[in-house]
């Protein structure tokens, strides 16, 4: 055996010498004089004969030489650091705990979560400096290098999210933290494999990787993995994640439908949005409830009340906004009195001498409520509408345009304006152009006016060619919900995971109040502002394949990946040569005493 399988430092093993000169000067230390008293000889030969013999005499003087060596030895051995080898795990004071609180940690298996296990078994690996990271937003650091009693107290505080995780990145979030001898210890149930190159790295910086997978409960799960919108219906996607056929029943508001899927299988249905909130659901149930159900959140009102005022009934207009299946309009030709009431209304082709005051202060009442108003250009605008105008027009007309900018927005999204023939030249009074052409006039401009919205359309009908575009009645679409206020229903449902701004400080969750105005949607269920109500849902296909596989039987392009590695570290115990020399340097100096020569 080499000594530096039992030493960590050997040179020190050279104090050992010293014992050298100690046996030498035993060596030639001279006799002692002997000098007989005839008075005491006869008592000293008596007490010789009863209590001595040439062996125990040999060995009483060479006693206090062997004590000192053994100190000189003990002392040698104790600036040696003499070590025994122990597992890390004994002796690591600093630990990273990596634990998974992804949606699929919440499945069930014999009345506990993988979660629930996961939490316990962290408890264990709790050090005298703990991390903690979860795989929230990329990988989230809940708890830096803190004592036991806060490592386990966030421990505690930890539940399952609905929303995806991500693994790789808390790995990642960890090897930033772990320094030279920190133990990293990943909770998780692995599901997928972009995880593996995270802890090959750390494992290639020399550091300690010890996976522990939780993959109880799962099997034959069943869920919702897609919702798709379509004007005023909801299309969603059900997959079979069980190696056997099942029956499931798809519910939501008053209707019901049954799908059959085989062993992976994906199933649709499609069903009218109910107003205001409602729920989709599976039934049965089964061990990952977080995919059963699927809340979809509406306007209270889905019509979209129009009204259209022109006096050149401007039959693209009309028949654009007539094929939205949401939206109610009404087309009147000034002089007209208003009397219902609309979301928005759009001034498109009004005779100036035809148009009533009333007729004005109608939009100034839909402003106020909440709705909208979009003013067309035209060659001759009336006086009356310049308050609900958002271009200030200079008397004249500009021809051949070009396009110099346009804003990306939900309204021009995706849509390719196209320069009009003619124009009206002016300038922007208040708000923003979303459409601006080269000489700075606005084609397409909004603002918001006291609880509602204005819309400034440039095109004038009969000298532009962008009615006969096929993104023509998309975008009058678009304007329409936009000036009521009204978002597409698929912006109104969004995934867990999802940050969303609700532009208020406060917004009530599934689990109670969050702050605003940017909120992380990490539950299934309802976010509640005085504005309206949004919805998130899982629908994540990774997440609901929990019926993972042991990472003892998975293998792949990055190989077999251990799930605990086994290392021993030396631990010291030169305190423990060190007290022992202490001790036979106390039992020198009483063996000294005990013989008189101290």
């Amino acid at each position: 055996m080499a000594l530096s399988d039992v030493f960590l430092a050997p040179i020190g093993l050279a104090a050992a010498l010293v014992a050298i000169p100690i046996v030498v000067l035993y060596l030639i230390r001279p006799d002692p004089d002997r000098v007989e008293l005839p008075t005491l000889r006869f008592l000293a030969d008596e007490q010789r004969q009863r209590a001595t013999t040439p062996l125990f005499e040999r060995i009483s003087r060479s006693l206090l030489l062997l004590i000192q060596i053994l100190a000189v030895l003990l002392l040698a051995g104790s600036l040696a650091a003499p070590y025994v080898p122990v597992e890390e795990r004994a002796v690591v004071e600093e630990t990273v705990l990596v634990v998974d609180t992804s949606a699929s940690m919440a499945t069930t298996a014999d009345g506990q979560t993988r979660l629930d296990r996961a939490l316990a078994a962290a408890d264990e690996e709790v050090t005298t400096r703990t991390s903690v990271v979860t795989t929230s937003g990329g990988g989230q650091v809940v708890l830096r290098r803190g004592p036991p009693s806060a490592a386990r107290e966030t421990l505690r505080g930890l539940e399952p999210t609905a929303a995806p995780g991500d693994l790789r990145g808390a790995i990642a979030q960890a090897r930033a933290l772990a320094d030279e001898g920190v133990r990293v210890v990943v909770l998780s149930d692995f599901a997928g494999d972009e995880w593996r190159d995270a802890v090959t790295s750390l494992r290639a910086r020399g550091l300690s990787v010890t996976l522990r997978q939780f993959d109880g409960g799962g099997e034959g799960n069943v869920g919702f993995v897609d919702r798709r919108f379509s004007q005023s219906e909801v299309t969603l996607s059900v997959k079979n994640f069980g190696s056997e056929p099942v029956t499931r029943t798809v519910r939501l508001g008053d209707r019901a439908e049954e799908v059959d899927l085989a062993a992976g299988d994906v199933g649709t249905v499609t069903f009218p949005v109910p107003a205001g909130t409602s729920e989709a659901r599976l039934s049965p149930g089964d061990g990952f409830a977080t995919d059963d159900v699927v809340p979809v959140a509406a306007p209270e009102d889905p019509t979209v009340d129009v009204l259209v005022l022109t006096n050149d009934r401007n039959r693209y207009l009309t028949t654009a906004l007539s094929l939205l299946e949401q939206v109610d309009l009404t087309v009147q030709n000034p002089p007209t009195t208003v009397k219902n009431q609309y979301d928005v209304i759009v001034y498109s082709n009004v005779d100036a001498d035809s148009l009533l005051p009333g007729n004005v202060e109608a939009g100034r009442t839909v402003l106020a409520e909440g709705g909208g108003v979009a003013v067309q250009a035209q060659k001759e605008l009336p006086d009356r509408l310049s308050d609900l105008l958002l271009l200030d027009p200079d008397g004249g007309t500009g021809t051949s345009p070009t396009i110099r900018s346009t804003a990306e927005t939900e309204l021009t999204e995706g849509i390719d304006f196209q320069p009009p023939d003619e124009y009206l030249t002016g300038s922007l009074r208040s708000g923003e152009a979303l459409v601006e052409l080269r000489d700075g006039t606005p084609l397409l401009a909004t603002d918001r006016r006291d609880a509602g919205r204005l819309l400034y359309y440039g095109y004038m009908e009969e000298r532009s060619s962008f009615k006969y575009n096929y993104q023509y009645p998309v975008f009058w679409k678009r304007a329409v919900f936009h000036l009521a206020g009204r978002e597409p229903l698929a912006a109104l449902n969004h995934k867990t995971g999802d940050t969303v701004r609700f532009g208020v400080d406060r917004v009530e969750g599934p689990s109670g109040r969050l702050a605003g105005p940017a909120v992380t949607l990490r539950e299934v269920g309802l976010y509640r502002t005085e504005g309206g109500v949004r919805s998130a849902a899982l629908l994540d296909e990774r997440e609901s394949a929990v019926d993972v596989e042991p990472l003892s039987e998975r293998s792949g392009a990055t190989g077999n990946v251990t799930r605990e590695e086994t290392r021993t570290v030396p631990q010291r115990i030169t305190e423990f040569a060190a007290l022992a020399a202490l001790l036979v340097a106390v039992l020198e100096i009483g063996y000294l005493r005990r013989r008189g020569e101290l």
